[in-house]
């Protein structure tokens, strides 16, 4: 029993018989004075796209506030949401083990610290749900200015890289940098920096690389300020980002968690059944290009979005604790003790959804409603060259050795034997040119070009 609740056993018996708030110091989860209304309180990041189900495309919905009224009808009390944006997941963290925030969504290195912070400060919190995820580790990406001559991960050394200590983004340049011989302590000056200000720094050249997570990458790629130097999928670990809560809260309202669960498998499905309309939800919630959020959240986008708990996520869950441990920025985790799969399996019936297969490319014209999808690069370029002018939208394909989706005008393209093959990174496109004599790197517009021909 938590110190604040000890407390109430000295109230007098007039205030015992009001009704019990859930939240701690703060509005989470408490009864408002006005009617007895419970306000529960949500913490998502807007721009972190890959959280979406969990937070604006479900806020954008309105899933859980109508699961709410639902619920409200069934135990005789009125619910209102409280939705509160941050940029990164370390002040959830924050708000949620002072108690005003009662459920918060956010990548698999936050949810570790949000763990590991809960416990310390006698305010635990449980993962109960995945938003999205991408087994290979795609969701992470470092990234260049254009034009520099920056070529590979061991170029980075003596250089400035920017990132978000603690974040998974972080972990993935951690890894990243030991697999390519250099030590991340010494070999590189990292930048502790929020993603928009690692943003403005490569802008203006006072780093030399970004690391960071969705949509980051992706954005500045689209907006001709940066280039792909690692795709984080050549790690080939699972990263994910998933919803926490407060154990308190969970335990004093399983209904309203409940409630939550259900609107996020809504929210997944409406993502899942309609991708385009979709990620222009959420552009216009976001002022995130549309063409950026469906780059990750499309059907054959870099995420998958399923709310189960898949084994493979928790064992990657756990391997990512060690990383966290050696920047000291926990102690340890027990991460079997911080899973609760049980409020998921009692609030949504329905059997998961099946994990995603290899991706295919995919065209966007203006005024479709749906994406065109191509087995093959080359046959994206020719449906690119087919297209009327100006009437491409956006083009997408996939990596050929990771599978990880990025914007074809983007990638780094090969001619190989008469077939079509794209790359996000240079490094590698390089080593496709080394392991196959004869390729060739060819610019963009010459492939569409000579697929046309």
């Amino acid at each position: 029993m938590s110190g604040k609740r000890i407390t109430r056993l000295g109230l007098p018996l007039a205030l015992l018989l009001l009704p019990l708030a859930t939240g701690c110091g703060g509005p989470a989860g408490a009864d408002d004075e006005a009617g007895g209304t419970v306000t529960v309180t949500v913490g998502y990041q807007s721009k972190t796209i890959n959280t979406v189900t969990a937070g604006t495309l479900l806020r954008s919905l309105g899933y859980f506030e109508e699961e709410l009224a639902a619920q409200g009808r069934r135990d005789g009390v009125g619910y209102r949401v409280q939705w509160q944006d941050y940029a990164t997941g370390a002040p959830i963290t924050a708000q949620m083990t002072a108690g005003k925030i009662d459920i918060g969504s956010m990548g698999d290195f936050p949810l570790l610290l949000n763990a590991a912070r809960g416990r310390q400060l006698k305010e635990p919190t449980r993962l109960v749900s995945v938003t999205g995820y991408n087994l290979r580790g795609g969701l992470n990406t470092v990234v260049t200015a254009p034009g520099s001559p920056l070529r590979t991960l061991a170029d980075l050394k003596g250089k400035r890289v920017s990132t978000s200590v603690g974040s998974a983004a972080d972990g993935t340049l951690v890894r990243a940098l030991r697999r390519a011989g250099l030590d991340p302590a010494k070999d590189i000056s990292k930048l502790n920096q929020q993603p928009s200000v690692g943003a403005s720094a490569l802008a203006g050249g006072s780093v030399d690389a970004l690391s960071q997570f969705v949509a980051w990458p992706g954005l500045l790629a689209f907006q001709g300020k940066a280039e792909a130097l690692y795709d984080g999928a050549e790690l080939d670990l699972p990263t994910f980002h998933g919803v926490t809560v407060r154990e308190e809260f969970a335990r004093e309202r399983p209904g309203v968690l409940d409630a939550f669960l259900r609107a996020q498998r809504r929210a997944t499905d409406r993502l899942r059944s309609a991708p385009v309309a979709s990620a222009e939800s959420v552009a216009k919630e976001t002022g995130l290009p549309a063409e950026v959020v469906y780059l990750y959240n499309g059907a054959q986008g870099v995420a998958t979005f399923d709310p189960e708990l898949r084994p493979e996520l928790l064992a990657a869950l756990k391997e990512d604790v060690p990383v966290l441990r050696e920047a000291g920025l926990v102690k340890d985790v027990d991460v079997d003790a911080f899973v609760d799969p049980a409020p998921l399996k009692r609030a949504v019936s329905a059997a998961g959804y099946p994990k995603a297969g290899p991706a295919k490319a995919e065209l966007w014209l203006r005024g479709e409603a749906r994406t065109r999808s191509f087995g093959t690069a080359g046959e994206l370029l020719e449906a690119v060259a087919a297209a009327p002018a100006g009437s491409v939208r956006a083009a997408y394909v996939p990596d050929a050795a990771t599978g990880t989706p990025w914007f074809a005008d983007r990638a780094v393209w090969v001619a190989d034997g008469g077939r079509w093959r794209a790359f996000v990174t240079r490094a590698a496109a390089g080593r496709w040119l080394a392991a196959h004599p004869g390729a060739r790197i060819v610019a963009y517009a010459d492939a569409v070009r000579a697929a046309g021909s």
